[in-house]
């Protein structure tokens, strides 16, 4: 059957899309439709056909599904941050492991039995310990700040998000003000002119501190006094304001240039029995809890005796080089950003923890040096960005042949991409496990342990 563009079709939704869109299937073929879930007997208004699929939008609910709820947010419906405000956690938890087990079998070729399941985050509100707001004007004028519509740069204005802290919503209102006060314009993509871009929140959800770091197109920023004033008196645990220098014209949040306008330029937190030190560029999971839990299970996976040469790769500020360094002989951490690796060696230091070593630089070109120098890790431990490993660092991962890899992965696409590649030099898949590190989002961490076959022989 060919479908038609605005003609209005029944179905119900089976399935949900890696990003939590609901997929129905009507006359063969699948229509992606957002914001509904499995069980939904709906109808679906086509928006748009293409050569295999389709998008459609709901139109009206006929019979809701059981796994429906009232979302919690007013702005679940059009904000591109939540796309399960709608649906009872339980049934998050499911369509997220699913979304994991379908990548390592259809992409990586694996059993999606090893898969163990997925641990759940022990609370689903006010969890993020880090706030990127983009800032705007709506069209009388006012200062908004909120999250981007999906697929645009168009700004839902958004005073509370409940799953980020209330901290980070407190700061991000006395920036508002401020800025409506102090006649400061907002930075406007694509055109010469305006100053605030985004307003950065960090928080330490152990240690209690805040950080602020506002980032301007500008180099010099009016009232900045009244602003350190202003977000003193109002934000709980503040020990820094900064200002971030970025005069890009694409996406990436921070320039490279951050002063220090009142305070400190890094953040206190700890975490897994460590405290660190945390400049904006660290990298530091968002998800204070469910780290404690994520860190324990590649812990588990790594199996370390006291004897082994770990290598961790994309290590930020240290925070697994540290947790592995007590079970382990010797950990080299690799992290590409100089601040992160400035903290990471200032964090060993801070925790007495003296078998570490840190190394700023590319982790795959690090880790084909390390190769080529012979350097032989027992464990391997890999946490890398969304893209997954560059073919360089799996290159070189071959060349090393750890008898190890645990791999902590926040996109189960690449991961599963990867896995395949190393299963096809010799690694074999032992398990797996999923992390809803973020809850009411489409996003899941996974971490897997991968062993060489030879030293399984062996």
């Amino acid at each position: 059957m060919e479908l038609l563009k605005n003609k209005i079709y029944r179905a119900q939704i089976i399935d949900y899309t890696a990003d939590g869109t609901g997929v129905a299937r009507v006359g063969g073929r699948a229509v992606f439709v957002p914001r509904t879930a499995v069980g939904d007997q709906c109808d679906i208004r086509i928006t748009k056909v293409g050569k295999t699929v389709a998008f459609g939008r709901l139109e009206e609910l006929v019979v809701p599904s059981k796994h429906r709820i009232e979302p919690a947010c007013p702005k679940g419906g059009v904000c591109g941050g939540c796309c399960f405000q709608h649906i009872a956690y339980e049934e998050e938890l499911r369509a997220k492991e699913k979304k994991v087990r379908d990548a390592l079998e259809r992409i990586g070729g694996q059993d999606g039995g090893k898969l163990t399941g997925i641990t759940g985050a022990p609370g689903t509100e006010r969890y993020r310990n880090k706030a990127q707001y983009p800032v705007g004007q709506d069209g009388d004028g006012r200062v908004i700040t909120g999250f981007y519509r999906p697929r645009s740069h168009d700004i839902v204005p958004i005073e509370t998000c409940l799953i980020q802290s209330e901290t980070a919503d407190k700061a991000a209102a006395v920036v508002r003000g401020w800025m409506q006060e102090n006649s400061i314009p907002p930075y406007v993509p694509g055109v010469q002119g305006g100053m605030i871009r985004h307003i950065y929140v960090r928080v330490g959800e152990a240690s209690g501190e805040a950080q602020v770091t506002l980032v301007s197109a500008a180099r010099r920023v009016p009232a900045l006094d009244r602003l350190v004033a202003a977000l003193r008196e109002t934000v709980p645990g503040l020990t820094g304001v900064l200002l971030n220098i970025n005069r890009r014209d694409d996406n990436v949040i921070l320039g490279d240039r951050t002063v220090v306008i009142w305070g400190e330029m890094q953040l206190e937190d700890h975490l897994c029995g460590n405290s660190y030190l945390l400049s904006p560029y660290a990298f530091y999971q968002v998800n204070h809890a469910q780290t404690e839990n994520l860190y324990a299970c590649a812990l588990a996976y790594a199996g370390l005796t006291g004897t082994e040469t770990v290598l961790d790769l994309y290590c930020g500020a240290g925070t697994i080089t540290l947790t592995a360094a007590a079970q382990a002989a010797r950990v080299i951490g690799v992290e590409i950003v100089p601040e992160a690796v400035e903290n990471a060696k200032q964090n060993a230091e801070r925790n007495g923890v003296r078998n570490v070593e840190f190394l700023c630089a590319d982790a795959g070109k690090t880790a084909s040096m390390l190769a080529a120098q012979g350097e032989r890790p027992d464990v391997l431990v890999v946490d890398p960005p969304r893209k997954g490993l560059d073919e360089l660092a799996r290159d070189a991962i071959m060349k090393m042949k750890p008898a190890r890899i645990v791999y902590v992965s926040c996109d189960p696409a690449t991961l599963a991409r990867d896995v395949k590649e190393l299963t096809a030099a010799g690694y074999m898949l032992q398990k797996a496990r999923a992390f809803d590190m973020f809850p009411r989002t489409s996003h899941v961490e996974t971490i897997v342990q991968l062993d060489r076959k030879e030293a399984q022989s062996g």
